[in-house]
């Protein structure tokens, strides 16, 4: 019923604002939801189905479909967004320093596509703006599972990355159900080649020194190769990590149905949605061959249907998240997926 009510508002109206404007409109309204935990209680029990119960990371998920990083960069729609029926939130990704971001536009809609762009460059007030705000909101309650990911700072070189990391994981891992190390977003210059395993296993290790025991993973670009990949999973087991969420957005911008006079003028960023379902599930078949079982792999990428979500749960994924159908579907998307069973 919400999804039939959100296209027309989003095909009139929404359509209507640049796509980061029409964000903001949406974050107001999922404030105002969450604006209290009783309010965010009242409102779950009218809009949420019940979904399948999922241990994962130590902790018992209501479902197993939960929103990925990017949507929620400063922890301030938290309690509304579960509300809706995500069963966690991936807050972020935050950075040591506060910073603006890349310069606007830096988000953009292909409806053809059922897709995005975004060169955002982690915007976020900061980590302790947001571990701050976490802290005032584990004491009020009503939250749904809240994980974080962190990134690097624009203004840190790559040389220094890790004592910026690892600021990020002293101030935000006390206010985390689990911990996300980014280093595969394609907007913060030089950041990917963290991905490279003589940068990523000191990284992963003073990061880990500072997690104290929070539930710690590794996100992934789904742009990397298998082989690659193979050996991101033999450190996650080496260093002993709880997992792999995989994957981010992609570089690639092959077989789009949106002109590529459009596409290219969009200009740099990530692409998600739809076109990235493909990768990210050889990607999901790629590490649960490599992963022993009781490594938590969160898939993501191109997830839009319940049938999606059951077919990440069929591969081996843990968890499942999505971000961009959010956009396209509207505040009734997640209740529709939440409750998808495994097998």
């Amino acid at each position: 019923m919400l999804e039939r009510l959100y296209r027309p508002l989003f095909s009139t109206v929404l359509v209507r604002l640049d796509a980061e404007t029409a964000h903001h409109v949406a974050m107001l309204v999922i404030r105002a939801l969450g604006a209290s935990p009783a309010v965010a209680r009242l409102v779950r029990r009218r809009t949420v189905a019940r979904g399948t119960r999922v241990r994962a990371l130590g902790l018992v998920f209501p479902t197993p479909f939960g929103l990925a990083a990017g949507f929620d960069k400063n922890a301030v729609g938290v309690r509304g967004l579960g509300a809706l029926g995500f069963g966690h939130v991936e807050i972020g990704t935050v950075t040591a320093l506060p910073q603006p971001g890349n310069p606007r536009p830096r988000l953009f809609r292909l409806p053809a596509d059922a897709a995005l762009v975004n060169r955002m460059g982690f915007n976020n007030e900061g980590a302790e703006a947001v571990a701050a705000r976490l802290a005032r909101l584990r004491r009020q309650g009503g939250l749904p599972i809240v994980g974080v990911n962190i990134g690097k700072s624009r203004a840190v070189s790559v040389d220094d990355a890790i004592d910026d990391y690892r600021v990020s994981a002293r101030l935000l891992a006390p206010h985390a159900d689990y911990l996300v190390v980014n280093v595969s977003s394609p907007n913060t210059p030089g950041l990917r080649g963290l991905q490279e395993l003589d940068r990523l296993e000191p990284l992963l290790t003073a990061v880990r020194s500072e997690a104290q025991g929070t539930p710690l993973l590794v996100k992934i670009a789904p742009d990397l190769e298998d082989d690659a990949i193979r050996r991101i999973a033999d450190l996650v087991v080496r260093l002993d990590l709880a997992g792999v969420v995989a994957t981010n957005t992609t570089i690639g911008r092959r077989g789009l149905s949106t002109p590529s006079g459009e596409v290219r003028a969009m200009g740099e960023g990530g692409l998600s949605g739809e076109p990235l379902k493909t990768r990210s599930l050889e990607v999901l078949r790629v590490l649960r061959a490599a992963l022993p079982p009781g490594r938590c792999l969160i898939s993501v990428g191109g997830v839009t249907t319940a049938d999606d979500v059951r077919e990440r749960l069929e591969l081996g994924a843990d968890l499942v998240q999505g971000y961009t159908g959010f956009l396209y579907r509207g505040p009734g998307w997640a209740n529709d997926l939440a409750g998808s069973p495994r097998g």
